[in-house]
């Protein structure tokens, strides 16, 4: 019973779940996302959404939209300085209170991510994968999940690939609110933002142990 009510909200509950509050958060929050606009471009520059291309459900590319939290600055031979030093006090701010997340609404009405799932990582990580690493796109990424309320960027790339596989065998409607629950708490003492080592998050290498 348990298995087929996971199914239905799986399958029909939570896209259309993700859509209505998604939506309704765009509109909520719009004065927001108009102030956080203009304080980029003033602070950061242009423009003012960062893009990438990121694999979603079933490894299909799409483009994720964020804030910009970064400078363009070069070096001399015209090579992006270091994360730790492009990474401003605001683009900072920006990341712990995850107001850079904000314009993925867009990609959770449009269906390329859900509100909860694994967190969509860089296309070159894909063959870099094993069989169960790979699983974590089974489902659609989402904005937070289950590695984001259980360390986020401060645990290992193996933990956190383990917690996403666990998330895709355990969907469900309670968890999923309960993430939710979890990421506002998170987001207000701003806990495992960054890593131990790095401004943002060590590059996963593959799997040492293939």
């Amino acid at each position: 019973m348990n298995q087929t009510k996971t199914g239905i909200y799986q399958k029909y509950i939570k896209r259309l779940l993700d859509f209505i509050l998604s939506l309704t958060a765009l509109f909520v929050l719009s004065p927001l996302l108009l102030i956080v606009s203009i304080l980029v471009r003033l602070k950061l520059g242009s423009p003012i959404l960062f893009k990438q291309k990121r694999p979603g459900l079933d490894e299909k590319i799409f483009t994720m939209y964020k804030f910009r939290t970064m400078t363009d600055s070069k070096d001399k031979s015209g090579e992006l300085l270091p994360d730790s030093i492009r990474l401003t006090k605001f683009g900072k701010f920006l990341r712990s209170t995850s107001l850079d997340e904000l314009p993925g609404l867009i990609n959770i009405v449009k269906g390329d991510m859900s509100i909860i799932g694994p967190r969509p990582l860089l296309v070159q990580y894909l063959p870099l994968y094993n069989e169960h690493q790979k699983r974590r796109h089974e489902v659609r990424p989402g904005l937070s999940g289950l590695a984001q309320v259980n360390g986020r960027n401060a645990i290992s790339w193996e933990d956190k690939f383990n917690l996403d596989v666990k998330y895709v065998d355990s969907i469900s409607f309670l968890q999923d609110w309960k993430i939710i629950f979890l990421t506002v708490k998170k987001v207000f003492i701003r806990e495992g933002i960054n890593s131990e080592t790095t401004a943002t998050m060590e590059p996963f290498q593959g799997d040492k142990n293939e």
